[in-house]
């Protein structure tokens, strides 16, 4: 992240301390701003920094999401045992910390965008920034409700009126008014108007173009959320986005590059150049398969089989081997334990690595490559990629945004392709590689929804987007998976589809939290369904 975060400004100059009728001058703090004297700049890194680190790494996207919809597998053992929060759906000494992370973060990311607004609301020349501080609310509020359902929210933000015990919204109405809001906030943005500073998100320095689009690809993103639950109002706003603009190139992608000399760490990265993390973290079959089939590009450079042996199973350093045709996938729902689930039982086991102390029963199944090892590695928050293939589905429904569902399936594609540059040389293929995979991969009308949304979860996936490819699967079905149904899971077998509400919310916000969970069919737990999945 290029702008670091300041706290606090210090005002130059000293107070007069020989003037007798200054009594209110003489007790004003000069090391602290006011509302007046703060620059509310200075809150836009923050917003951006605390959403993307609500869902990257130990904050719940490794551990829970990636697995859950088999982006990732884990055999989850030794010291890495927090991963049987993933494929295994188990009770971890932490599991109750690793689910309140989306929300706490997720708040705080709100709770500074909210300030944002209040600091800028009455200035004319911070337009930009106020409606920008809206957007990046919608964004955080939206997050929040797609990972628990209701949320407080009318009530939320308010702790400064005194409101510290916020009723919790039914997720229609957030929604509903998000929607709304965020329309509001985009139509307000001026590009004449004085541009906001400060701004992480990689090449938008504040441009109220980028802004516009990234606010329409919000909308339609949220529209789409709602093409069971309400057909009638995903189709309304994914025309209107349409219509505004969405994101043209993969110019636009939201996404920030973390700064871990500043201590801005990217989570993911964190999380896997961790020894025992390295060790036990692989991509999953349903993945690798899913590439294989295709000769997809990006399995050259997003997997490797590790070299013979423990020391190279869990080395951040020693290189594995990157051809695709070696690559292969961990099944989900495997251990070491020795037992029925020991990843030696599963079909198609190729056998472990190196001899003696230095053997490794899974070395042979592909990892993640260095480029997802850096802790200065990019946050991605929504894509070119991802808002192409929501088009072509919109068309696909009959939704008039312009364009034909395979045009936008090619580019989506293709971007996907392309975006993963982002992580570097290392990552990067060129446009015409992508485009000519995308070519002679199109879009099939008869089975055009699967092939879009199973082509929105790899991307997303890969892109360690793991919360939008988990919520965008339990919102379309694809691709189709099987649940694992391990000894002792915490959701009988199934694929976990909301984390259950951070346990503070019972002890300190008790009626409200009641209320909430009364609305959810099958109460407080990792298998009720929140509204807009049906």
């Amino acid at each position: 992240m290029k702008k670091s975060l300041i706290n606090m400004i210090i005002l130059a100059g000293l107070l007069p301390l020989s003037c007798t009728d200054s009594f209110d001058e003489l007790n004003t703090d000069p090391t602290k701003a006011t509302d007046e004297t703060f620059d509310a700049n200075l809150l836009l890194p923050s917003v951006q920094y605390n959403y993307v680190d609500a869902t990257a790494g130990y904050n719940g996207g490794i551990l829970f999401q990636s697995m859950w919809v088999q982006v990732l597998a884990s055999t989850t053992s030794g010291a890495a045992n927090y991963y049987s929060n993933g494929d295994k759906y188990g009770i971890s000494s932490n599991t109750n910390s690793y689910l309140a992370s989306t929300w706490n973060k997720g708040f705080r990311a709100a709770s500074l965008a909210y300030e944002m607004e209040q600091l800028s609301k009455d200035k004319p020349a911070l337009v930009n920034l106020m409606n920008i501080a809206i957007i990046m609310q919608v964004q955080s509020i939206a997050t929040i409700s797609d990972t628990y359902g209701d949320v407080p929210y009318t009530e939320a933000l308010q702790a400064k009126t005194g409101i510290t015990l916020p009723a919790y919204d039914t997720q229609e109405a957030v929604y509903k008014s998000l929607l709304t809001r965020l329309e509001t906030a985009i139509g307000a943005l001026n590009a004449d108007a004085v541009i906001p500073t400060n701004d992480s998100f990689e090449g938008y320095d504040g441009s109220i173009v980028k802004w516009k689009k990234y606010g329409y690809s919000l909308m339609l993103k949220l529209a789409m959320r709602l093409t069971k639950a309400d057909p009638a109002t995903a189709k309304t706003y994914a025309e209107k986005a349409a219509a505004g603009g969405t994101f043209a190139s993969v110019a636009d992608d939201a996404y920030i590059i973390m700064d871990e000399a500043n201590a801005y760490n990217n989570g993911n990265g964190a999380a896997l150049s961790t020894p025992a993390d390295i060790y036990q973290v692989r991509w999953s079959k349903t993945m690798i398969d899913y590439l294989k089939a295709t000769n997809d590009p990006r399995l050259g450079r997003i997997a490797e089989v590790p070299a013979a042996g423990l020391t190279a199973n869990q080395s951040l350093t020693s290189a594995g081997n990157s051809a695709p045709e070696v690559q292969l996938g961990l099944p989900n729902g495997y251990d070491l334990n020795g037992g029925a689930t020991d990843i030696s039982r599963s079909a198609g086991y190729p056998g472990g690595t190196g001899t003696g102390a230095n053997v490794t029963p899974i070395g042979r199944y592909s990892r993640p490559t260095a480029i997802y090892r850096s802790r200065s590695a990019p946050l991605f928050v929504l894509t070119y990629a991802e808002t192409e293939l929501l088009l072509a589905e919109a068309v696909t429904r009959g939704y008039a945004v312009g364009g034909t569902a395979a045009a936008h399936y090619k580019n989506g594609v293709s971007a996907g392709i392309q975006s993963l540059g982002k992580y570097g040389a290392a990552a990067a293929i060129t446009p015409a590689v992508a485009d000519a995979y995308a070519t002679a991969h199109p879009l099939v009308a008869a089975n055009a929804l699967k092939q879009i949304n199973e082509q929105i979860w790899a991307t997303t996936g890969i892109l360690f987007n793991f919360t939008e490819s988990w919520n965008n699967w339990k919102r379309s079905g694809f691709p189709e998976l099987k649940a694992v149904n391990y000894v002792g899971n915490f959701s009988g077998g199934a694929i976990p589809r909301r984390q259950p509400y951070p346990t503070t919310e019972a002890a300190q916000n008790g009626a409200n939290y009641g209320e909430a969970v009364g609305r959810l069919s099958g109460g407080d737990n990792w298998v009720s369904r929140i509204w807009w999945d049906k």
